[in-house]
């Protein structure tokens, strides 16, 4: 286990990242005014099982050979980039369906196993999530405590549950707007439009956007 020091130094730098919007936030605050907040926080749970996927692999030190793979990398990158394009195009071209009440409920069942489906195929096949763990996690392990991967994975641990935390303060925000929002049925025509172009724009930055220190 790190230290305590480096274990609060951890949360309050990991809290600093996760404050920032990025992709993530931006693709859980689209899915909450587009089907309310119960279908942000699905989303956030699908993104953050992907997390930890990510978080197993950098304790296994696999992360590593993506790093170190430009060809595993690109193939990683353009696959996620893909699947946010083709989720984008979808919605614009797909049939539409207004609700026609203001509540959660808005949202088939089924619905919300797609919603989870999609937030961890998006986060899963995002190379900068692994190699942001790769290059952050092991900064905070103290090496003279040994077991490296277990402190990779608790340091991991922890970052997940801050995420769910930020993520799900930004999902209960627009989830109220949407509220609002898909009351006006101005918004609703549109919406499908603004939503596609979105998640097409999400993709174009993943697959063109240079390396960054944070995966959000």
């Amino acid at each position: 286990m790190p230290t305590f020091g480096n274990i609060w130094l951890f949360i309050g730098t990991s809290l600093a990242l996760l404050l920032i919007p990025g992709p993530a936030v931006l693709y859980i605050f689209a899915r909450s005014v587009e089907h309310g907040r119960l279908a942000g926080f699905v989303s956030i749970l699908g993104i953050h099982a992907a997390t930890l996927v990510h978080v197993i692999v950098a304790a296994l030190g696999l992360s590593a050979v993506l790093a170190s793979s430009a060809l595993a990398f690109s193939a990683v990158k353009y696959a996620g980039a893909a699947y946010l394009i083709w989720l984008g195009f979808k919605k614009i071209f797909g049939r539409n369906e207004l609700p026609d009440t203001d509540t959660d409920t808005d949202l088939k069942p089924f619905g919300y196993t797609h919603l989870l489906r999609d937030g961890f195929v998006v986060n899963l096949f995002n190379p900068k999530t692994a190699l942001f763990f790769l290059a952050f996690l092991p900064q905070f392990v103290a090496v003279d405590r040994g077991h490296a991967a277990m402190q990779i994975a608790f340091l991991g641990l922890i970052y997940t549950c801050l995420g769910i935390i930020t993520d799900g303060s930004y999902a209960f925000a627009a989830g109220i707007a949407g509220n609002w929002l898909r009351r006006n049925r101005r918004y609703l025509t549109a919406e499908r439009y603004v939503s596609g172009v979105l998640l097409i724009g999400l993709g174009l930055t993943a697959a063109f956007a240079g390396n960054r220190s944070s995966s959000r």
